[in-house]
C-alpha cells in the first residue's frame, strides 16, 4: 500500500474548511482483498473524516479527507476519471469531487438561485405597485416614491400624484397665480382709492361752489 498526501482542498466555505486530503492508493497483494483492506482502513479512521449530516449534504469542518483507490482502478480509468472513492460515501467519483463537496455545492448554487428568483419576484411586485405621475406619466423615482408617502408633522406632500419635475412646474404655477392674484387685488384697491378721491374731489368742488 502506498500512502501519499495531496495538498488538493478546495477553497473552505460556510464553515466546511477541512484539513489537506489524504490519498491511498491498494495494490492488491497477497489473498486479502484490496477492497476489503479499504473498508477496514475506513472503520479505523472513521472519526477523522466522518462528516456531519447537514440538509441534504454533509459537513466536514476539521475532518481529514481520506480517499482512496488500486493501482488497477487508476489503469482502468485514469485519474480523471471514477476511480476514487472517499471514505463515508458509496460510489466512486473522480479525484476533484472526491476531495470535495458536489452536493453541497449544488445545494449552495440551488439556495442562491432560490434566493435570487425570490429578490427578483419580490423587486418585480414592488415595481408593478411603483406609481406614475398623474401629469406626465413617468414613474416615480425611489426618492420621489419615498417623499409622497412621507408624513412631515401631519403634513403629507403638497402634490403626491406628481413627479418632481412636474410637482416643480405645479409649484411655480401656482405661486405665479398667487403673484397674479395679489396684483390683481392691489389693482382694484388701487383703482377703487383713486375713485373714491375722484369722487371726494366732486363733493369737495360742489361745497365750495
Amino acid at each position: 500500500m502506498h500512502v501519499a498526501e495531496v495538498d488538493l482542498r478546495p477553497e473552505p466555505q460556510r464553515g466546511d474548511a477541512t484539513h489537506p486530503p489524504v490519498l491511498l492508493v491498494f495494490n492488491q497483494v497477497g489473498k486479502r482483498p484490496a477492497l476489503s483492506q479499504m473498508k477496514k482502513v475506513a472503520a479505523l479512521t472513521r472519526e477523522h473524516w466522518q462528516g456531519q449530516a447537514a440538509d441534504g449534504f454533509h459537513l466536514y469542518k476539521g475532518k481529514m479527507p481520506i480517499v482512496a483507490t488500486t493501482l488497477e482502478l487508476l489503469r482502468e480509468h485514469g485519474p480523471a476519471g471514477p476511480a476514487f472513492w472517499r471514505f463515508g460515501r458509496e460510489d466512486r467519483q473522480n479525484l476533484w469531487d472526491a476531495i470535495g463537496n458536489p452536493r453541497r455545492d449544488a445545494a449552495l448554487a440551488r439556495r442562491a438561485e432560490e434566493a435570487r428568483r425570490r429578490l427578483a419576484q419580490e423587486a418585480a411586485e414592488r415595481e408593478a405597485q411603483r406609481p406614475a405621475c398623474a401629469d406626465c406619466g413617468s414613474k416615480f423615482t425611489d426618492d420621489r416614491w419615498k417623499a409622497s408617502i412621507a408624513v412631515d408633522w401631519g403634513r403629507g406632500d403638497s402634490h403626491p400624484h406628481l413627479c418632481d419635475d412636474c410637482k416643480a412646474r405645479a409649484l411655480e404655477a401656482e405661486r405665479q397665480a398667487k403673484q397674479a392674484e395679489r396684483e390683481r387685488q392691489e389693482q382694484e384697491r388701487q383703482e377703487e382709492a383713486a375713485a373714491q378721491a375722484s369722487k371726494a374731489g366732486g363733493w369737495l368742488g360742489r361745497w365750495r361752489s
